[in-house]
């Protein structure tokens, strides 16, 4: 299966014989999308989903060979070497435009591919058009996909020949848009000249969209300027922008956040005018979910087996909420002696991984404090990494009896940064100039390690998860949209420190307060503070300019090399308010410290918090989406020889 997808080129408008004007894309660059179909079966079930992937290859072949004889040898190899680049690196790095153009390139190659296919299929079931909505639901994943909006139409009116109205009435019924993100400079935006340059027809079609969407709003709204200019897809910039966030709003019939706090604040900040023009009911939540098979079953297969073995089978890895059945275990004690032996047993396989690929030694009795996800300055690995620096510093200065009181800790990092985002790699190199400094202080010794783990994935993540004691989920109030990574640490028999933020608050209220060390500032003050901090005068917090005066004095080498991360927040309004969370953290990993010593009332909190996991099960959020945006009903599938059973 290929589809040709096209770039660059032109517009010629046309007149048909019946006197219907036609709008053609002709010339410019032609590459084929070459599907790839990997299957993904179910769990005990005999279905099995098609995941279609698409390799960019060149249209003309792999080798031109006249060019080759002609003495042209570069450039007898430089279609297929272009084409294939669409699809070799995912995210390129666009700090510059030839990053920019590549990565818009990827994003409507693959909506491309998949229309095309989507079309093709609905195509031969001879349906009318106005049937395509019922037939075919299509989720937004966040922003990089919209411009399926835009092509969607350009099938509809361009190759198929409908009316611009019919055809966007189709469009904005097929399409849903989950946002990811309440920061309004993550919104993604892409430059007017760029669009013009590689999708000119798109373009087009963009502008229609907007000027649809503007006049019903001056219908609706007549006088209000402003708002016009606060919603339009295009932004009035120097270049113009296109704002894809709002052209995925207008072009779908639902939007919804994945966590209730997120989906509140988007409704609130970032697209509060479009709740004013669509009306609330078009704004929705479905907080996330993750899937028991892979996160517990296949992660842990022993704490599976062990949750098996008292529940009577396997069937609460399709229904978690069986998982409930668990708590009346909590306090039993040859239940929580297997329950610490497999915690312990994941915590040294994951100490067999750290000593091969870092060549450092951990302690597995040692408390696992864990954060492993994207590196951005939002989720806040600088304050981890300055509070595991303010822990060192403190050990420094005890004496060898107090020292002895201490539990010893693995602070362990992972998480890969953007390839053009500077300061993420500059909180990388922090954590690993502190590791290596205090990895290598027989002061310290055990009390203390620092781990960063290369090139975090989810294989690597179903071995890191089981192995948590404490899972770090910080990020400033209101910046993150959910997390799904806490759900799978809770999972897995580890506790949580974290911010009131994200799906942290709806895990709190399943699992108890008492079960979840939060800390920090709430959502609702965050304006306020960084208001403070711009237009008034912040005191540092007192143990955090320690830690800055530490760095500066070259304890973990030049301190050249982070003085940008340090000016961030003393001079430069500290945006996500490391140093205002700054003591709350701390005395709260105090508390976690404590806590631990527990090793029986800690265990019975991580059986409580697993038996009350049933909510964040993925089964239950794919039904939300099927019920509230999708509008479509399960098909339960036989297994053989079952017949009549629902599996």
């Amino acid at each position: 299966m290929l589809h040709l997808i096209q770039f660059y080129g032109h517009v010629r408008k046309y007149q048909d014989e019946q006197g219907k004007s036609n709008t053609v894309w002709e010339g410019g660059e032609i590459v084929k999308a070459v599907a790839f179909d990997v299957p993904i079966p179910g769990y005990a079930t005999p279905a099995t989903n098609n995941l279609r992937l698409w390799s960019s290859k060149a249209a003309s072949g792999e080798f031109d060979f006249q060019k080759f004889n002609s003495g042209d040898y570069e450039s007898s190899v430089a279609d297929q070497q272009r084409a294939e680049t669409i699809s070799a690196v995912l995210y390129p790095n666009d700090n510059l435009e030839r990053g920019k153009e590549l990565r818009l390139k990827q994003q409507y190659f693959w909506v491309a591919a998949s229309l095309y296919d989507i079309v093709r299929r609905f195509k031969k079931s001879k349906r009318a058009w106005k049937e395509f909505p019922d037939q075919v639901a299509i989720q937004l994943n966040d922003t990089h996909p919209t411009l399926a909006v835009v092509e969607l139409q350009r099938i509809l009116i361009d190759l198929e020949g409908l009316e611009w109205d019919e055809a966007w009435g189709i469009v904005t019924k097929t399409f849903g848009y989950t946002n990811h993100t309440v920061l309004p400079e993550a919104l993604e935006k892409w430059s007017v000249p760029l669009f013009q340059n590689l999708l000119p027809r798109h373009l087009q079609i963009i502008y229609e969209i907007n000027l649809f969407f503007l006049q019903s709003v001056e219908r609706k709204f007549p006088g209000e300027r402003d708002l016009l200019g606060r919603v339009s897809i295009i932004e009035e910039s120097q270049p113009k922008m296109v704002r894809m966030a709002f052209l995925a709003i207008v072009g779908s019939h639902k939007v919804n956040g994945v966590a209730e706090l997120h989906s509140d604040l988007i409704k609130t900040t970032i697209f509060k005018d479009f709740v004013k023009i669509f009306g609330p009911d078009k704004f929705t939540n479905v907080t996330n979910g993750i899937t028991p098979r892979r996160w517990l079953h296949q992660a842990n297969p022993r704490l599976s087996e062990l949750i098996a073995s008292k529940l009577g089978g396997y069937e609460f890895l399709k229904d978690l909420t069986l998982l409930n059945k668990i708590e009346a275990f909590a306090d039993d004690k040859a239940f929580k002696k297997e329950w610490q032996e497999i915690k312990y047993a994941n915590k040294v396989r994951l100490a067999q991984h750290i000593k091969t690929t870092t060549g450092v030694t951990v302690n597995p009795a040692a408390l696992f404090d864990i954060q492993v996800k994207r590196i951005h300055e939002y989720k806040r690995q600088q304050m981890n990494i300055f509070g595991v620096i303010h822990r060192y510093l403190t050990i420094k200065a005890m004496s060898p009896q107090e020292r002895k009181k201490l539990a010893p800790r693995v602070s362990i990092f992972g998480g890969k940064a953007a390839p053009g985002y500077w300061m993420a790699k500059t909180i990388i190199h922090l954590i690993n100039k502190v590791g290596s400094v205090v990895n290598n202080d027989k002061d310290v010794g055990d009390l203390l390690k620092v781990i960063f783990l290369e090139d975090y994935n989810v294989s690597k993540a179903e071995m890191i998860c089981p192995a948590s004691d404490i899972s770090e989920h910080i990020s400033t109030a209101g910046t993150e949209a959910s997390g799904t990574s806490n759900m799978k640490f809770v999972l897995n028999g580890g506790l949580i420190i974290g911010t009131c933020d994200g799906a942290n608050i709806e895990i709190t209220r399943e699992i108890g307060e008492n079960n979840i060390f939060l800390f920090g500032n709430l959502a609702e003050d965050v304006d306020d503070l960084r208001h403070a901090h711009t237009y008034g005068s912040t005191q540092l917090d007192p143990d955090l300019q320690k830690v800055f005066e530490a760095i500066q004095s070259d304890t973990f080498g030049d301190a050249g090399a982070f003085g940008a991360l340090i000016a961030a927040i003393k001079d430069h309004g500290d945006y996500y308010l490391v140093s205002d969370d700054f003591n709350s953290y701390n005395q709260t990993q105090a508390l976690v410290d404590e806590a631990y010593k527990n090793q029986d009332e800690w265990t019975t909190k991580t059986i409580t918090s697993v038996a009350r996991m049933g909510f964040f099960s993925s089964d239950r959020c794919i039904n939300e989406y099927a019920e509230s945006i999708w509008n479509i009903e399960p098909l339960n599938a036989e297994m053989e020889g079952t017949a009549g059973s629902k599996n």
